[in-house]
């Protein structure tokens, strides 16, 4: 018994010794089986299996350092589809993957799964335009453009700033002399837009310089700035949202046709607005047709018109200093008269122009000049200005001196109707029935009322702005002479008396004593 006991106990051993070392042998291989749970995973992302390891938190470890690796790839934000799913079972004996195989394919899958990269990129905003582009140097070398085409002496840099009034990074733009360049290029700025700025940068010694002489003014460009406040952010986007330099420079510094309002002053004639606006006067006639006729339409001090301004979306703004010499034209000189109609004047004096040199200081918003100051003058000959009197009450206003009614014959050239009529219509008519009312066209007093020649029964009735108006071929006059009419008062009914080939209303308006076309002048 004894003999047989202990042979039992050796063979005990010796299993039991077996048994720790091949697990020993294959450890890494095959987790030991302690009846512990799940021990054995499946790695699947986005759905393909990646291998097999031991431990759930093994696999997730190496999916965080394969997405960290794949972002650490470029300073872009890059979006990547990973869904990790993994199934795990207990098991004796299981064979696993090694790590550097599963995290291998791991990598593999996120790299080929990449959604979205969100590339770092500039907003450049200049009011409420913004355009995205790749890399500051492209901004910049946006906005030197912009300054260039303008500032054709080469001698300014835009510089970008951090702009230190802001918690987030936003630059700003600054235009500076190349010479003092080296300067600013520690500087931090926050500022408004730059017309302020270029008017405050002008030496104010400006005022002090009517002392010097001619050759003493350093001439030339003095100052450039932008017009409006330049911001630029940094954003990560999408690679279809960045415009490539060449579209940005054409959308920002091509000049877009915004819609603007010119208000007439003292001496301007539609010529003279042309030429300050820079706008054709057919142009000008055409975005105002409510208010002119055609480019002798008289314009009124104080009235709006309609014109349409060239401007890019990123102006500039600049002064310069120049020399010239020039002929030039003095103010015309107004005499008021509180008596007479506005369409009523007298030139009491004509113009005769001077002759001038000058040192002048011109501000400018891209090519169009808005003011300009004259540092020096010297007149070679003095200007001698235009007079003229002119009168201040609106003149009285016409209506159609008959309701309804049909326009048989218009002003002008014609076929005689009849025996006796004239080739030439000095006026027009309506044909309407006999006896239909008919009223003033104007307010004002009545010179003759009673039969005319050709006319039939006839009146005519003198105006207080020098006009005199005719009603003809009337079947019966109701008014007399020297009466005293007011627009749209009866005087007359009409008929087919005189010369007429059948009922109507024939009117005319003499200005000077001759007949005008009336249709141009009824309200």
């Amino acid at each position: 018994m004894k003999i047989l006991t202990k042979k039992r106990k050796f063979t005990y051993i010796w299993v039991s010794l077996f048994t720790l070392f091949v697990c020993a042998l294959f450890l890494d291989g095959y987790p030991v089986f302690r009846s512990e749970g799940e021990n054995f995973f499946h790695v699947y992302l986005n759905g393909v299996e990646m291998g097999t390891v031991g431990d759930r938190g093994a696999a997730e470890q190496m999916l965080l350092q394969a997405r960290k690796e794949i972002a650490g790839q470029s300073d872009d934000i890059v979006f990547v589809d990973a869904d990790l799913r993994l199934v795990g079972e207990e098991i004796f004996w299981g064979e696993i993957d090694a790590q550097e195989d599963v995290y291998a394919h791991i990598k593999a899958e996120l790299a080929q799964s990449v959604r979205k990269t969100l590339h770092r990129a500039y907003t450049l905003k200049v009011n409420e335009y913004m355009v995205n582009l790749g890399s500051t140097a492209e901004v910049q070398e946006l906005l030197q453009d912009a300054v260039d085409k303008y500032a054709t002496e080469d001698i300014y840099n835009v510089e970008l700033l951090q702009d230190t009034g802001r918690d987030i990074r936003v630059l700003t733009a600054d235009v500076i002399r190349r010479e003092d360049a080296v300067s600013h290029k520690d500087e931090a700025v926050g500022r408004s837009g730059g017309i302020d700025r270029v008017m405050s940068a002008i030496d104010v010694t400006a005022f002090q310089e009517e002392d010097k002489e001619f050759d003493a003014f350093e001439l030339g460009l003095k100052s450039v700035d932008f017009a409006e406040k330049v911001e630029i952010a940094e954003v990560y986007l999408a690679e279809e949202q960045i415009s490539s330099l060449e579209e940005a420079v054409d959308d920002v510094i091509k000049e877009q046709e915004t819609v603007g309002e010119y208000t007439v002053v003292s001496g301007d004639t539609l010529s003279e607005i042309a030429i300050k606006v820079n706008i054709p006067m057919d142009r000008i006639v055409e975005l105002n047709s409510d208010k002119l006729e055609n480019e002798s339409s008289m314009i009124r001090v104080g009235e709006k018109l309609v014109i349409t301004i060239p401007e890019p979306e990123l102006s500039v703004v600049r002064t310069e200093d120049n020399y010239f010499e020039e002929a030039y034209d003095a103010d015309v000189i107004y005499i008021e008269n509180n008596e007479w109609y506005t369409n009523q004047s007298v030139v009491h004096q004509q113009p005769s122009a001077g002759f001038r040199k000058a040192i002048v200081r011109v501000n400018y918003l891209n090519d169009t000049e808005v003011s300009r100051e004259i540092l020096k003058e010297e007149v070679v000959m003095e200007a001698v200005p235009r007079i003229v009197e002119r009168g201040t009450k609106i003149p009285p206003t016409y209506i159609k001196p008959i309701s309804g009614g049909r326009l048989s014959s218009g002003f002008g050239a014609r076929s005689a109707p009849t025996k006796g009529a004239s080739t030439y219509h000095k006026g027009v008519d309506w044909a309407t029935p006999t006896g239909t009312a008919v009223y003033a066209s104007c307010g004002g007093t009545v010179s003759k009322a009673g039969w005319g020649s050709g006319y039939g029964y006839v009146v005519y009735i003198d105006h207080e702005d020098g006009r005199q108006t005719r009603y003809g071929h009337l079947s019966k006059v109701l008014v007399k002479a020297g009466q005293k009419v007011k627009q749209g008062e009866k005087i007359a009914l009409s008929g087919s008396t005189g010369i007429s080939t059948g009922p109507h209303l024939h009117f005319e308006i003499l200005i000077g004593g001759s007949q005008v076309n009336p249709l141009k002048y009824l309200n």
